[in-house]
């Protein structure tokens, strides 16, 4: 996957809706936040990448100082998106500041990529006209959630090891993945973008586009994790 030309998709869709999008708009997971919360949160994220790759830390951008008119957050956010993807656009194996292995420019490709994916969907769910995803991207964060964010809870002391294992398989990209020690106790199939949603806590995990097979209870004990922060 070109996580570049997925990343550089996903930061121009969440800044159209900057155009004309009500940015008083509560963004529903996300607590209190309006979606002019949420493009600071994202603009103020991409900088905070351009200096974990850049300057070799992890210190936060201030999301207050970005502007909150229209205009001036448009810009901005738009600013912040070039300078993120100047910075991405080098040898992937090259050396950054990470959160998690692998401590690469790499790294960052897939996680941006991957949170502008969320945080678009959160932001067109928003304004009530949430667009679908690339089910390959969606698939490729499923993935990430049990080889990293699950991970790094369990690293951070957030979250204890599995004790049992799920089964996750996708209706449309053909991929599984088995979270937990042994056999799993239940299987859960349905798009990747529907599994994506439900890993991250914007669909519940009854939803009724996500089938069940085996011990849902066992199974729902096994994704509460947290897996996610």
């Amino acid at each position: 996957m070109d996580y570049l030309i997925e990343l550089r998709r996903e930061l121009d869709a969440f800044g159209a809706l900057l155009d004309g999008g009500d940015l008083s708009a509560p963004v529903e997971h996300c607590g209190e936040w309006r979606l002019a919360d949420l493009a600071a949160h994202m603009g103020a994220g991409n900088l905070w990448v351009v200096a974990a790759v850049r300057e070799g830390h992890g210190r936060s951008y201030d999301e207050d100082a970005a502007p909150r008119d229209r205009a001036g957050l448009k810009d901005w956010y738009a600013e912040t998106s070039d300078a993120l993807m100047q910075t991405l656009s080098v040898d992937p194996t090259a050396e950054a500041w990470t959160f998690f292995p692998p401590r690469t420019v790499g790294f960052w490709r897939r996680r941006r990529s991957q949170e502008t994916l969320m945080h678009r969907w959160d932001a067109e769910h928003a304004l009530g006209r949430p667009t679908p995803m690339n089910p390959a991207l969606a698939a490729d964060g499923v993935a990430e959630v049990f080889d990293t964010m699950a991970l790094r809870m369990i690293a951070k002391g957030a979250a204890t090891p599995p004790a049992r294992a799920v089964r996750l398989m996708t209706t449309d990209t053909g991929h599984s993945w088995t979270y937990g020690p042994d056999e799993p106790v239940a299987q859960l199939s349905g798009t990747a973008e529907d599994l994506l949603l439900m890993l991250w806590g914007r669909k519940p995990r009854d939803t009724e586009s996500v089938t069940w097979e085996g011990d849902r209870e066992a199974g729902s004990a096994v994704l509460a994790g947290p897996l996610v922060p």
